[in-house]
């Protein structure tokens, strides 16, 4: 059997309807699972956005943005291999910085 590099997207709905996650995904080597690669998404009910970033092979990896519920960033940082590296900033629902985190 060929293996399969192609890219799926994949949307989980609320119970109501709504987007609440939108990822890309693939096939694993042995076929037995989806594994996400890519562009993630997960939205609020309103349709603004929660969260975004990107998964290499099943781990976050790059740079990740959180957000309030009326669109003010809430978070923002990197991950390496599904852990949180470097600075991590924290802000309040107006957009003023309440904290920083260094990861190693």
């Amino acid at each position: 059997m060929e293996k399969d590099d192609m890219l799926y997207i994949a949307e989980v709905p609320y119970e109501t309807g709504e987007v609440h996650f939108r990822y890309s995904r693939k096939i694993s080597d042995d076929r037995t699972r989806w594994i996400r690669d890519g562009l993630f998404t997960e939205y609020y009910r309103n349709g603004n956005i929660a969260s975004t970033g990107l998964y290499d092979n099943g781990l976050e990896n790059g740079h990740w943005t959180d957000y309030h519920e009326d669109g003010q960033i809430a978070a923002e940082g990197d991950y390496k291999n599904g852990k949180e590296v470097g600075k991590w900033s924290y802000y309040d629902e107006n957009g003023n910085l309440e904290e920083e985190e260094v990861f190693e």
